[in-house]
């Protein structure tokens, strides 16, 4: 994200990731690293967009944003958000849509609508409930409070914290690694949460025979275990997402 001074999301910046997730989904990388450029990662949603919304415009206007995030969690491959500063409510929402959340300790977080009367309409409650336990969402989003990346690593909420200094560095390193694993394996293991998180363990106890014999079909599947085999667990057989 790159829209000084704040990152604020406002029309041309819904419709930038609008566009760039079309364009994920129509050409699916390896994988996705999300970061953002200047101080703040976002300081949330342009309070102009509430004033001049109509009420009458509001349930349409929300399900088009709450798609972006959707469409964001259903990309098939890994998916990393990168927060080295503030990110609040919009940009915050979408970082708990990401597989895997990376921060610098400095870092805060924040779900912040209350301060306008509002309450998080691209799907933050419930995926912070998803994390975190629906307490925990419930305090956050009814105080407003900021939270520190490492309080939010101690709820699950963020996976990994590294130093500012190497920040960008370590986030791209982190996410690359992904990206050059067995993608298949980690689409395979995105599809058994989201069924798990549809139905329970039931339901991806019944999804889970067919998701691996497709994953036991994948190239890389087959080589990695020749690799294995032959070299051991160290081995260094590289994966192309086939």
């Amino acid at each position: 994200m790159d829209s000084p001074p704040k990152n604020l999301f406002d029309a041309p910046m819904w419709e930038a990731w609008k566009t760039a997730l079309k364009w994920l989904g129509d050409h699916p990388p390896r994988g996705l690293l999300i970061r953002a450029e200047g101080t703040v990662v976002s300081a949330g949603v342009d309070v102009e967009v509430f004033r001049q919304m109509s009420p009458d415009d509001a349930e349409s206007f929300w399900a088009e944003q709450l798609a972006i995030t959707q469409a964001l969690q259903q990309l098939p491959f890994p998916t990393v958000f990168a927060a080295h500063s503030m990110t609040l409510t919009a940009a915050f929402e979408l970082a708990l849509a990401c597989d895997l959340i990376v921060a610098t300790g400095s870092a805060r977080f924040g779900l912040v609508e209350r301060v306008v009367g509002f309450t998080p309409a691209m799907g933050g409650t419930q995926r912070l409930a998803e994390r975190a336990g629906p307490g925990r969402a419930r305090e956050a989003v009814m105080t407003g409070k900021l939270y520190r990346a490492t309080t939010l690593e101690r709820w699950g909420v963020v996976n990994e914290i590294f130093e500012l200094a190497t920040f960008q560095d370590d986030a791209h390193a982190y996410a690359m690694e992904l990206a050059t694993g067995p993608t298949v394996a980690h689409a395979a293991t995105k599809q058994v949460v989201a069924h798990f998180l549809a139905g329970g363990t039931g339901a991806a106890d019944a999804a889970l025979p067919g998701i691996a014999a497709e994953v036991s079909r994948s190239e890389d599947h087959r080589r990695s275990v020749e690799a294995f085999l032959t070299e051991g667990p160290a081995h260094r057989t590289a994966c192309h997402g086939r």
